[in-house]
């Protein structure tokens, strides 16, 4: 593993860092850490909540610097978390990935957005992860990077797993209707997209005042195919504190797999 990059290094610095040595492989990540964690319960919000002896965060930027088609980081966050979180990341991390720093929007739409504006230039793919789905693996972020890579027709890839649960159509809490479960699939991220298909769909969404609940569905809407990727229904969100005792299990599991396997990853 290389030696700690600068964590503090700032969104506006990085091009120029990177002008020095060309992508390889030319996939940034950016990563959504803005939510103000009024569902968790929690007002320093859920990203520096200890998850495994670390804020849960880490993880999510963790799981993105070991997938090695990425190459650089943008970590999205409120202002007044920046420091915080960039420490964290510092002290508990040894990054191969360059990793800075965008400031959240009101909205996650805006958020990515910001995300987008602190890329670094020469990269032409991001992969957007919320920094809420700390069990995702590297090699799923590896399968949907490849999957809109081996596709020239498609804006994006995203990962998601075949619904499990029947679905119920509700208005009024009275059943109108049960659609086919079979057609149905849980939306999860990472969302890989060609930076410039989102950025052109971010944008006529602003312009049309449109919010979608994914990225995907803002390039959906605006003509780019995205296609699916199954993924582990262990890369869970965590929205709720229940959440964080399902992720400390899967993410303790995991350590007990490795380590017998002698591929431990336990950071120190």
């Amino acid at each position: 593993m290389n030696s700690s990059v600068d964590c503090r290094l700032c969104a506006q610095e990085l091009p120029s860092a990177l002008e020095r040595k060309q992508p390889s492989n030319h996939v940034c990540a950016v990563i959504v850490a803005g939510g103000n964690g009024v569902r968790f319960g929690n007002p320093r919000g859920k990203q520096l909540v200890s998850l495994c002896g670390m804020p849960m965060v880490c993880w999510s930027v963790l799981a993105c610097d070991r997938a090695p088609s990425i190459d650089a980081i943008v970590l999205v966050a409120p202002p007044a978390r920046k420091q915080q979180m960039l420490d964290a990341i510092a002290h508990n991390l040894r990054l191969r990935c360059p990793i800075s720093f965008a400031q959240a929007g009101r909205t996650r739409q805006e958020s990515v957005a910001s995300g987008l504006e602190s890329v670094p230039k020469g990269y032409d793919i991001v992969a957007i992860h919320d920094g809420a789905r700390p069990a995702v693996l590297p090699q799923t972020i590896e399968q949907v990077i490849a999957r809109l890579l081996k596709d020239s027709t498609l804006g994006g890839a995203i990962a998601a797993c075949p619904s499990v649960d029947t679905l119920k159509i509700v208005e009024n809490s009275l059943i109108v209707s049960t659609p086919d479960r079979s057609l149905y699939w849980c939306a999860q991220t990472p969302q890989v997209f060609h930076l410039r298909a989102l950025y052109n769909a971010l944008s006529a969404a602003q312009r049309e005042g449109y919010v979608g609940t994914d990225d995907a569905s803002l390039v959906e809407r605006y003509g780019s195919q995205v296609a699916c990727v199954q993924s582990p229904r262990s890369n869970i969100k965590v929205t709720h504190p229940e959440d964080l005792v399902i992720a400390e299990a899967l993410l303790e599991r995991r350590f007990s797999e490795e380590s017998r396997l002698g591929e431990g990853i336990r950071p120190s």
